[in-house]
């Protein structure tokens, strides 16, 4: 299927692994040019270098942390010195983190809203004015299937993931006039190595008699219990249903947060 998104330039965030990666890969081979973002230099250079291997490649990067008040405006402008003005975005930086409320510091908290929701808000702020004056501009918001059907075990990020659920619907009536459609993505588990550093330890403290199996065994494990489809999600998974999104295929779905987690309701 051609997308129609040829030449279109996108912005996405927390690209340097996972879901972020394999969605900057999946626009570059459809012939997008791409700027990620990510706060670990090393393994974002690694990226831009493998990604730059493609077919056909326009990719660009810029190490930076999404929380810091100016982390946005740095995006943009990398963009437009590569690019030019942004026609897609995919807000992906952020990560799980297990607890419940009785356990979560105040520290906990302000980390989370800073680099999961703050951080989307100025970033949908910052590009939408350039997609406002190309009557054309799509926006993917990474949420999780916490935001629809919540699980104490996870608390602050699912209360975020509800915060994202109702920013991309309001961003998406106010901004849809201008031809800029605006969905979020309900995540489930997928096999990532951001899951495997944030969840993996806690599903093993709180599973005693899961304890000895290897990370591969314990996610399988835990697939097979909690995820109709009997197994985890892989990045390409995420990727495949955001480049559609972003596409100029999509042309009628806005608002939405669309579940992609095998059917299940919870991943632990």
């Amino acid at each position: 299927m051609d997308l129609g998104i040829t030449d279109r330039v996108a912005i996405v965030t927390g690209a340097s692994s996972g879901i972020g990666y394999a969605i900057a890969k999946e626009l570059i081979s459809n012939n997008t040019k791409v700027l990620i973002a990510a706060r670990g230099e090393d393994h974002l250079q690694a990226a831009e270098q493998t990604l730059g291997q493609l077919p056909g490649a326009r990719v660009a990067s810029i190490a930076v942390d999404v929380t810091n008040k100016d982390a946005a405006q740095r995006i943009l402008d990398k963009t437009m010195d590569s690019f030019g003005a942004p026609d897609i975005l995919v807000n992906n930086a952020g990560r799980a983190h297990a607890g419940g409320l009785l356990t979560s510091s105040e520290d906990d908290w302000e980390e989370m809203t800073a680099v999961k929701l703050t951080s989307m808000r100025r970033m949908c702020k910052a590009a939408v004015p350039f997609m406002q004056e190309k009557g054309w501009g799509r926006i993917v918001n990474m949420s999780s299937i916490g935001g629809i059907y919540p699980n104490p075990k996870l608390f602050i990020s699912h209360v975020l993931s509800a915060a994202i659920n109702n920013l991309t619907k309001s961003l998406a009536l106010e901004v849809a006039a201008d031809n800029i459609l605006v969905n979020a993505i309900g995540v489930g588990a997928v096999k990532t190595d951001n899951w495997a550093r944030n969840m993996i330890p806690f599903v093993r403290k709180n599973n005693p008699d899961l304890a000895d199996l290897s990370d591969d065994d314990l996610i399988a494990r835990i697939s097979e219990k909690c995820t109709p489809v009997r197994r985890p999600g892989a990045p390409e998974d995420i990727a495949t249903l955001a480049a559609y999104l972003c596409s100029a295929r999509n042309n009628f779905v806005t608002g939405d947060t669309i579940e992609a987690s095998g059917g299940a309701d919870r991943f632990m």
